[in-house]
């Protein structure tokens, strides 16, 4: 079953400071672990707190990509066509620590920050919460519109 819209969103109409998406998603330490053995990155500071306590950290982090791969979902669910992405960039400013019993949660809201009708092209810009805190910046998904 596809999720693509019959249409993508029209560049008409879209004004800078719409809010284009807004979800929130929850992080377990099941998803760390699935998250590894699909990318090949088992570096310890992901799934063992002995090991991130050892290196200084507040406990076991989710993977950036992962953190970045989440964040992007509601602007790929709002477009309904992940091929009309055309670039995507952040700056990781904070990491997720997710608790062994409660996880963590992470906040996401896309709002246009600025629309080029005439070449049908939007920037979207992303906010990204845990915990309260900002925990990418910077982040921008360029995307083309109908």
């Amino acid at each position: 079953m596809s999720t693509q819209r019959a249409t993508a969103p029209s560049a008409e109409g879209l004004a800078a400071g719409t809010v284009v998406g807004s979800a929130e998603y929850h992080l377990d330490r099941g998803c760390l672990v699935r998250y590894a053995g699909a990318s090949g990155d088992f570096n310890e500071i992901h799934y063992r707190d002995d090991i991130a306590a050892a290196v200084g950290l507040p406990g076991v982090l989710a993977h950036g990509m992962l953190t970045m791969g989440i964040a992007v979902q509601p602007v790929v669910e709002w477009l309904g066509d992940p091929a009309r992405l055309l670039s995507y960039q952040v700056r990781f400013t904070r990491p997720v620590v997710v608790d062994p019993a409660d996880g963590a949660r992470l906040s996401v809201e896309a709002v246009v920050g600025a629309v080029d009708v005439g070449v049908r092209e939007a920037r979207i810009d992303l906010t990204v919460r845990a915990a309260g805190q900002a925990v990418l910046g910077k982040a921008q998904v360029r995307v083309k519109l109908a």
